[in-house]
């Protein structure tokens, strides 16, 4: 999309130098509406959140369209069924625990299905294990090497789960507050990038994902940071991957935009199709004060 944009401005240089001007309208098909998934379940005490919506055009900057009057359950591979409710018929379908009960379970797997429009559409995802967070540091440094601004980089560490190939997404919040820029989708595999990450196996969390966690204007004394490890499958952590890639794609290099795949699938082979992905995680979290407490003094 940015590409023939950053043409037509060479374009029209070149048309302004032979003193005329050349307006063009460029006219886009909206595809059909389909709905769109948005579903991250977790091992977390608490209720949990399934919000449904229905597409919109590329260009529309309004808030997606709620999908409602739909039918939403989960179905572990126990038999147990979670029925999600749209009570207040904005989308966004609840399920609510009785009791002490957690939806999530490490080492089980997870159906969704939905049935909206005439449709019936199903996903599934399995709750992998997560690392716990052994500790969670800030150590003072200036805001960049020619800077005289001064903050506190934070650091977790975490060590990777041994003897298997482990998927991560990294999130943290400052204040209570989650940050979520496109360059905060933090992704990795057994602690570090990704690729042949063999060598890593079972070992701490490389030095670039442990600092991945730092605002731009990094933290102030008495900021409150929280950090969460969440378990992915392999297909999530493509997702993530994916949707960093379409998020940040820009500038003069920049590529055609896509849909980034899902896992959102209608029985019907010739239904329309849906977007979104279902995801289920197991979470480990940390939360620390910029204090003396937790200020280490070191050189790197």
């Amino acid at each position: 999309m940015k590409r023939p944009v950053f043409l037509l401005y060479i374009l029209g240089g070149f048309i302004g130098l032979n003193g005329c001007t050349t307006v063009i309208d460029a006219k886009l098909d909206t595809g059909p509406v389909q709905l769109s998934v948005d579903a991250l379940l977790t091992n977390q005490p608490g209720s949990q959140t399934i919000r449904l919506t229905k597409t919109a055009g590329y260009f529309d900057s309004n808030t997606p369209p709620a999908a409602t009057s739909a039918t939403v359950t989960v179905t572990d591979n126990t038999g147990k069924t979670y029925r999600f409710i749209d009570s207040t018929n904005t989308g966004y379908y609840v399920w609510k625990p009785t009791g002490k009960d957690t939806l999530g379970h490490i080492g089980r797997t997870y159906q969704l299905t939905i049935l909206y429009g005439g449709d019936t559409f199903r996903s599934t995802s399995k709750i992998n294990p997560v690392p716990p967070i052994d500790s969670l540091i800030f150590v003072k440094r200036a805001l960049n090497p020619l800077s005289t601004t001064q903050g506190y980089r934070a650091e977790f560490y975490a060590v990777d789960i041994p003897k298997q190939v482990d998927y991560y997404r990294i999130r943290f919040f400052r204040n209570g507050t989650l940050q979520n820029k496109p360059n905060n989708i933090i992704t990795s595999q057994d602690g570090v990038f990704g690729g042949n990450s063999s060598v890593a196996d079972g070992l701490t969390f490389i030095v670039p994902i442990r600092r991945s966690i730092n605002p731009d204007s990094l933290y102030a004394l008495k900021d409150i940071v929280k950090v969460e490890v969440h378990s992915l499958t392999a297909d999530a952590f493509l997702f993530w991957q994916q949707v960093r890639t379409q998020v940040t794609n820009g500038g003069l290099f920049a590529t055609p935009p896509a849909n980034v795949p899902t896992n959102i699938i209608n029985t019907n082979p010739t239904g329309r199709p849906a977007t979104g992905f279902f995801i289920t995680s197991a979470v480990s979290s940390r939360t620390a004060s910029v204090s003396d407490a937790n200020i280490r003094v070191r050189v790197d």
